[in-house]
């Protein structure tokens, strides 16, 4: 069993800055991908980024240039730093997980952006 905790959101004002925290129960290295996916009120969930096992990364059009996804095996922990931050970027954002089996998910941390 695979547990998953986010950390890292709060308030914002626009453009400004966060850093979003995963941290695995366990070790990461051998993970298909891991990635962020958000869901705004009232919204469909959406894939935000992922990283691959080998470092390979996706971004989605609405974020490319502004959010950076990178994972760090030694902490077993995957990062989303978020910058130029909008207030269409208010969402509660998940961690996922993927191994050979199956998808695994956090319980999710509030992104809002607002003045």
């Amino acid at each position: 069993q695979v547990q998953l905790v986010e950390s890292g959101g709060g308030l914002v004002q626009p453009g400004g800055s966060l850093r979003l925290s995963c941290a695995a129960s366990v070790s990461i290295f051998s993970m298909n991908a891991m990635g962020w996916y958000r869901q705004a009120p009232g919204k469909q969930r959406e894939l935000v980024a992922s990283i691959t096992s080998g470092g390979s990364t996706n971004y989605a059009d609405s974020v490319k240039g502004r959010f950076t996804i990178s994972r760090d095996n030694a902490k077993n922990t995957v990062y989303l730093q978020m910058s130029s931050l909008k207030p269409e970027d208010t969402a509660i954002f998940y961690c996922y997980a993927d191994t050979l089996y199956r998808r695994y998910w956090g319980q999710g941390t509030q992104v809002t952006v607002s003045s």
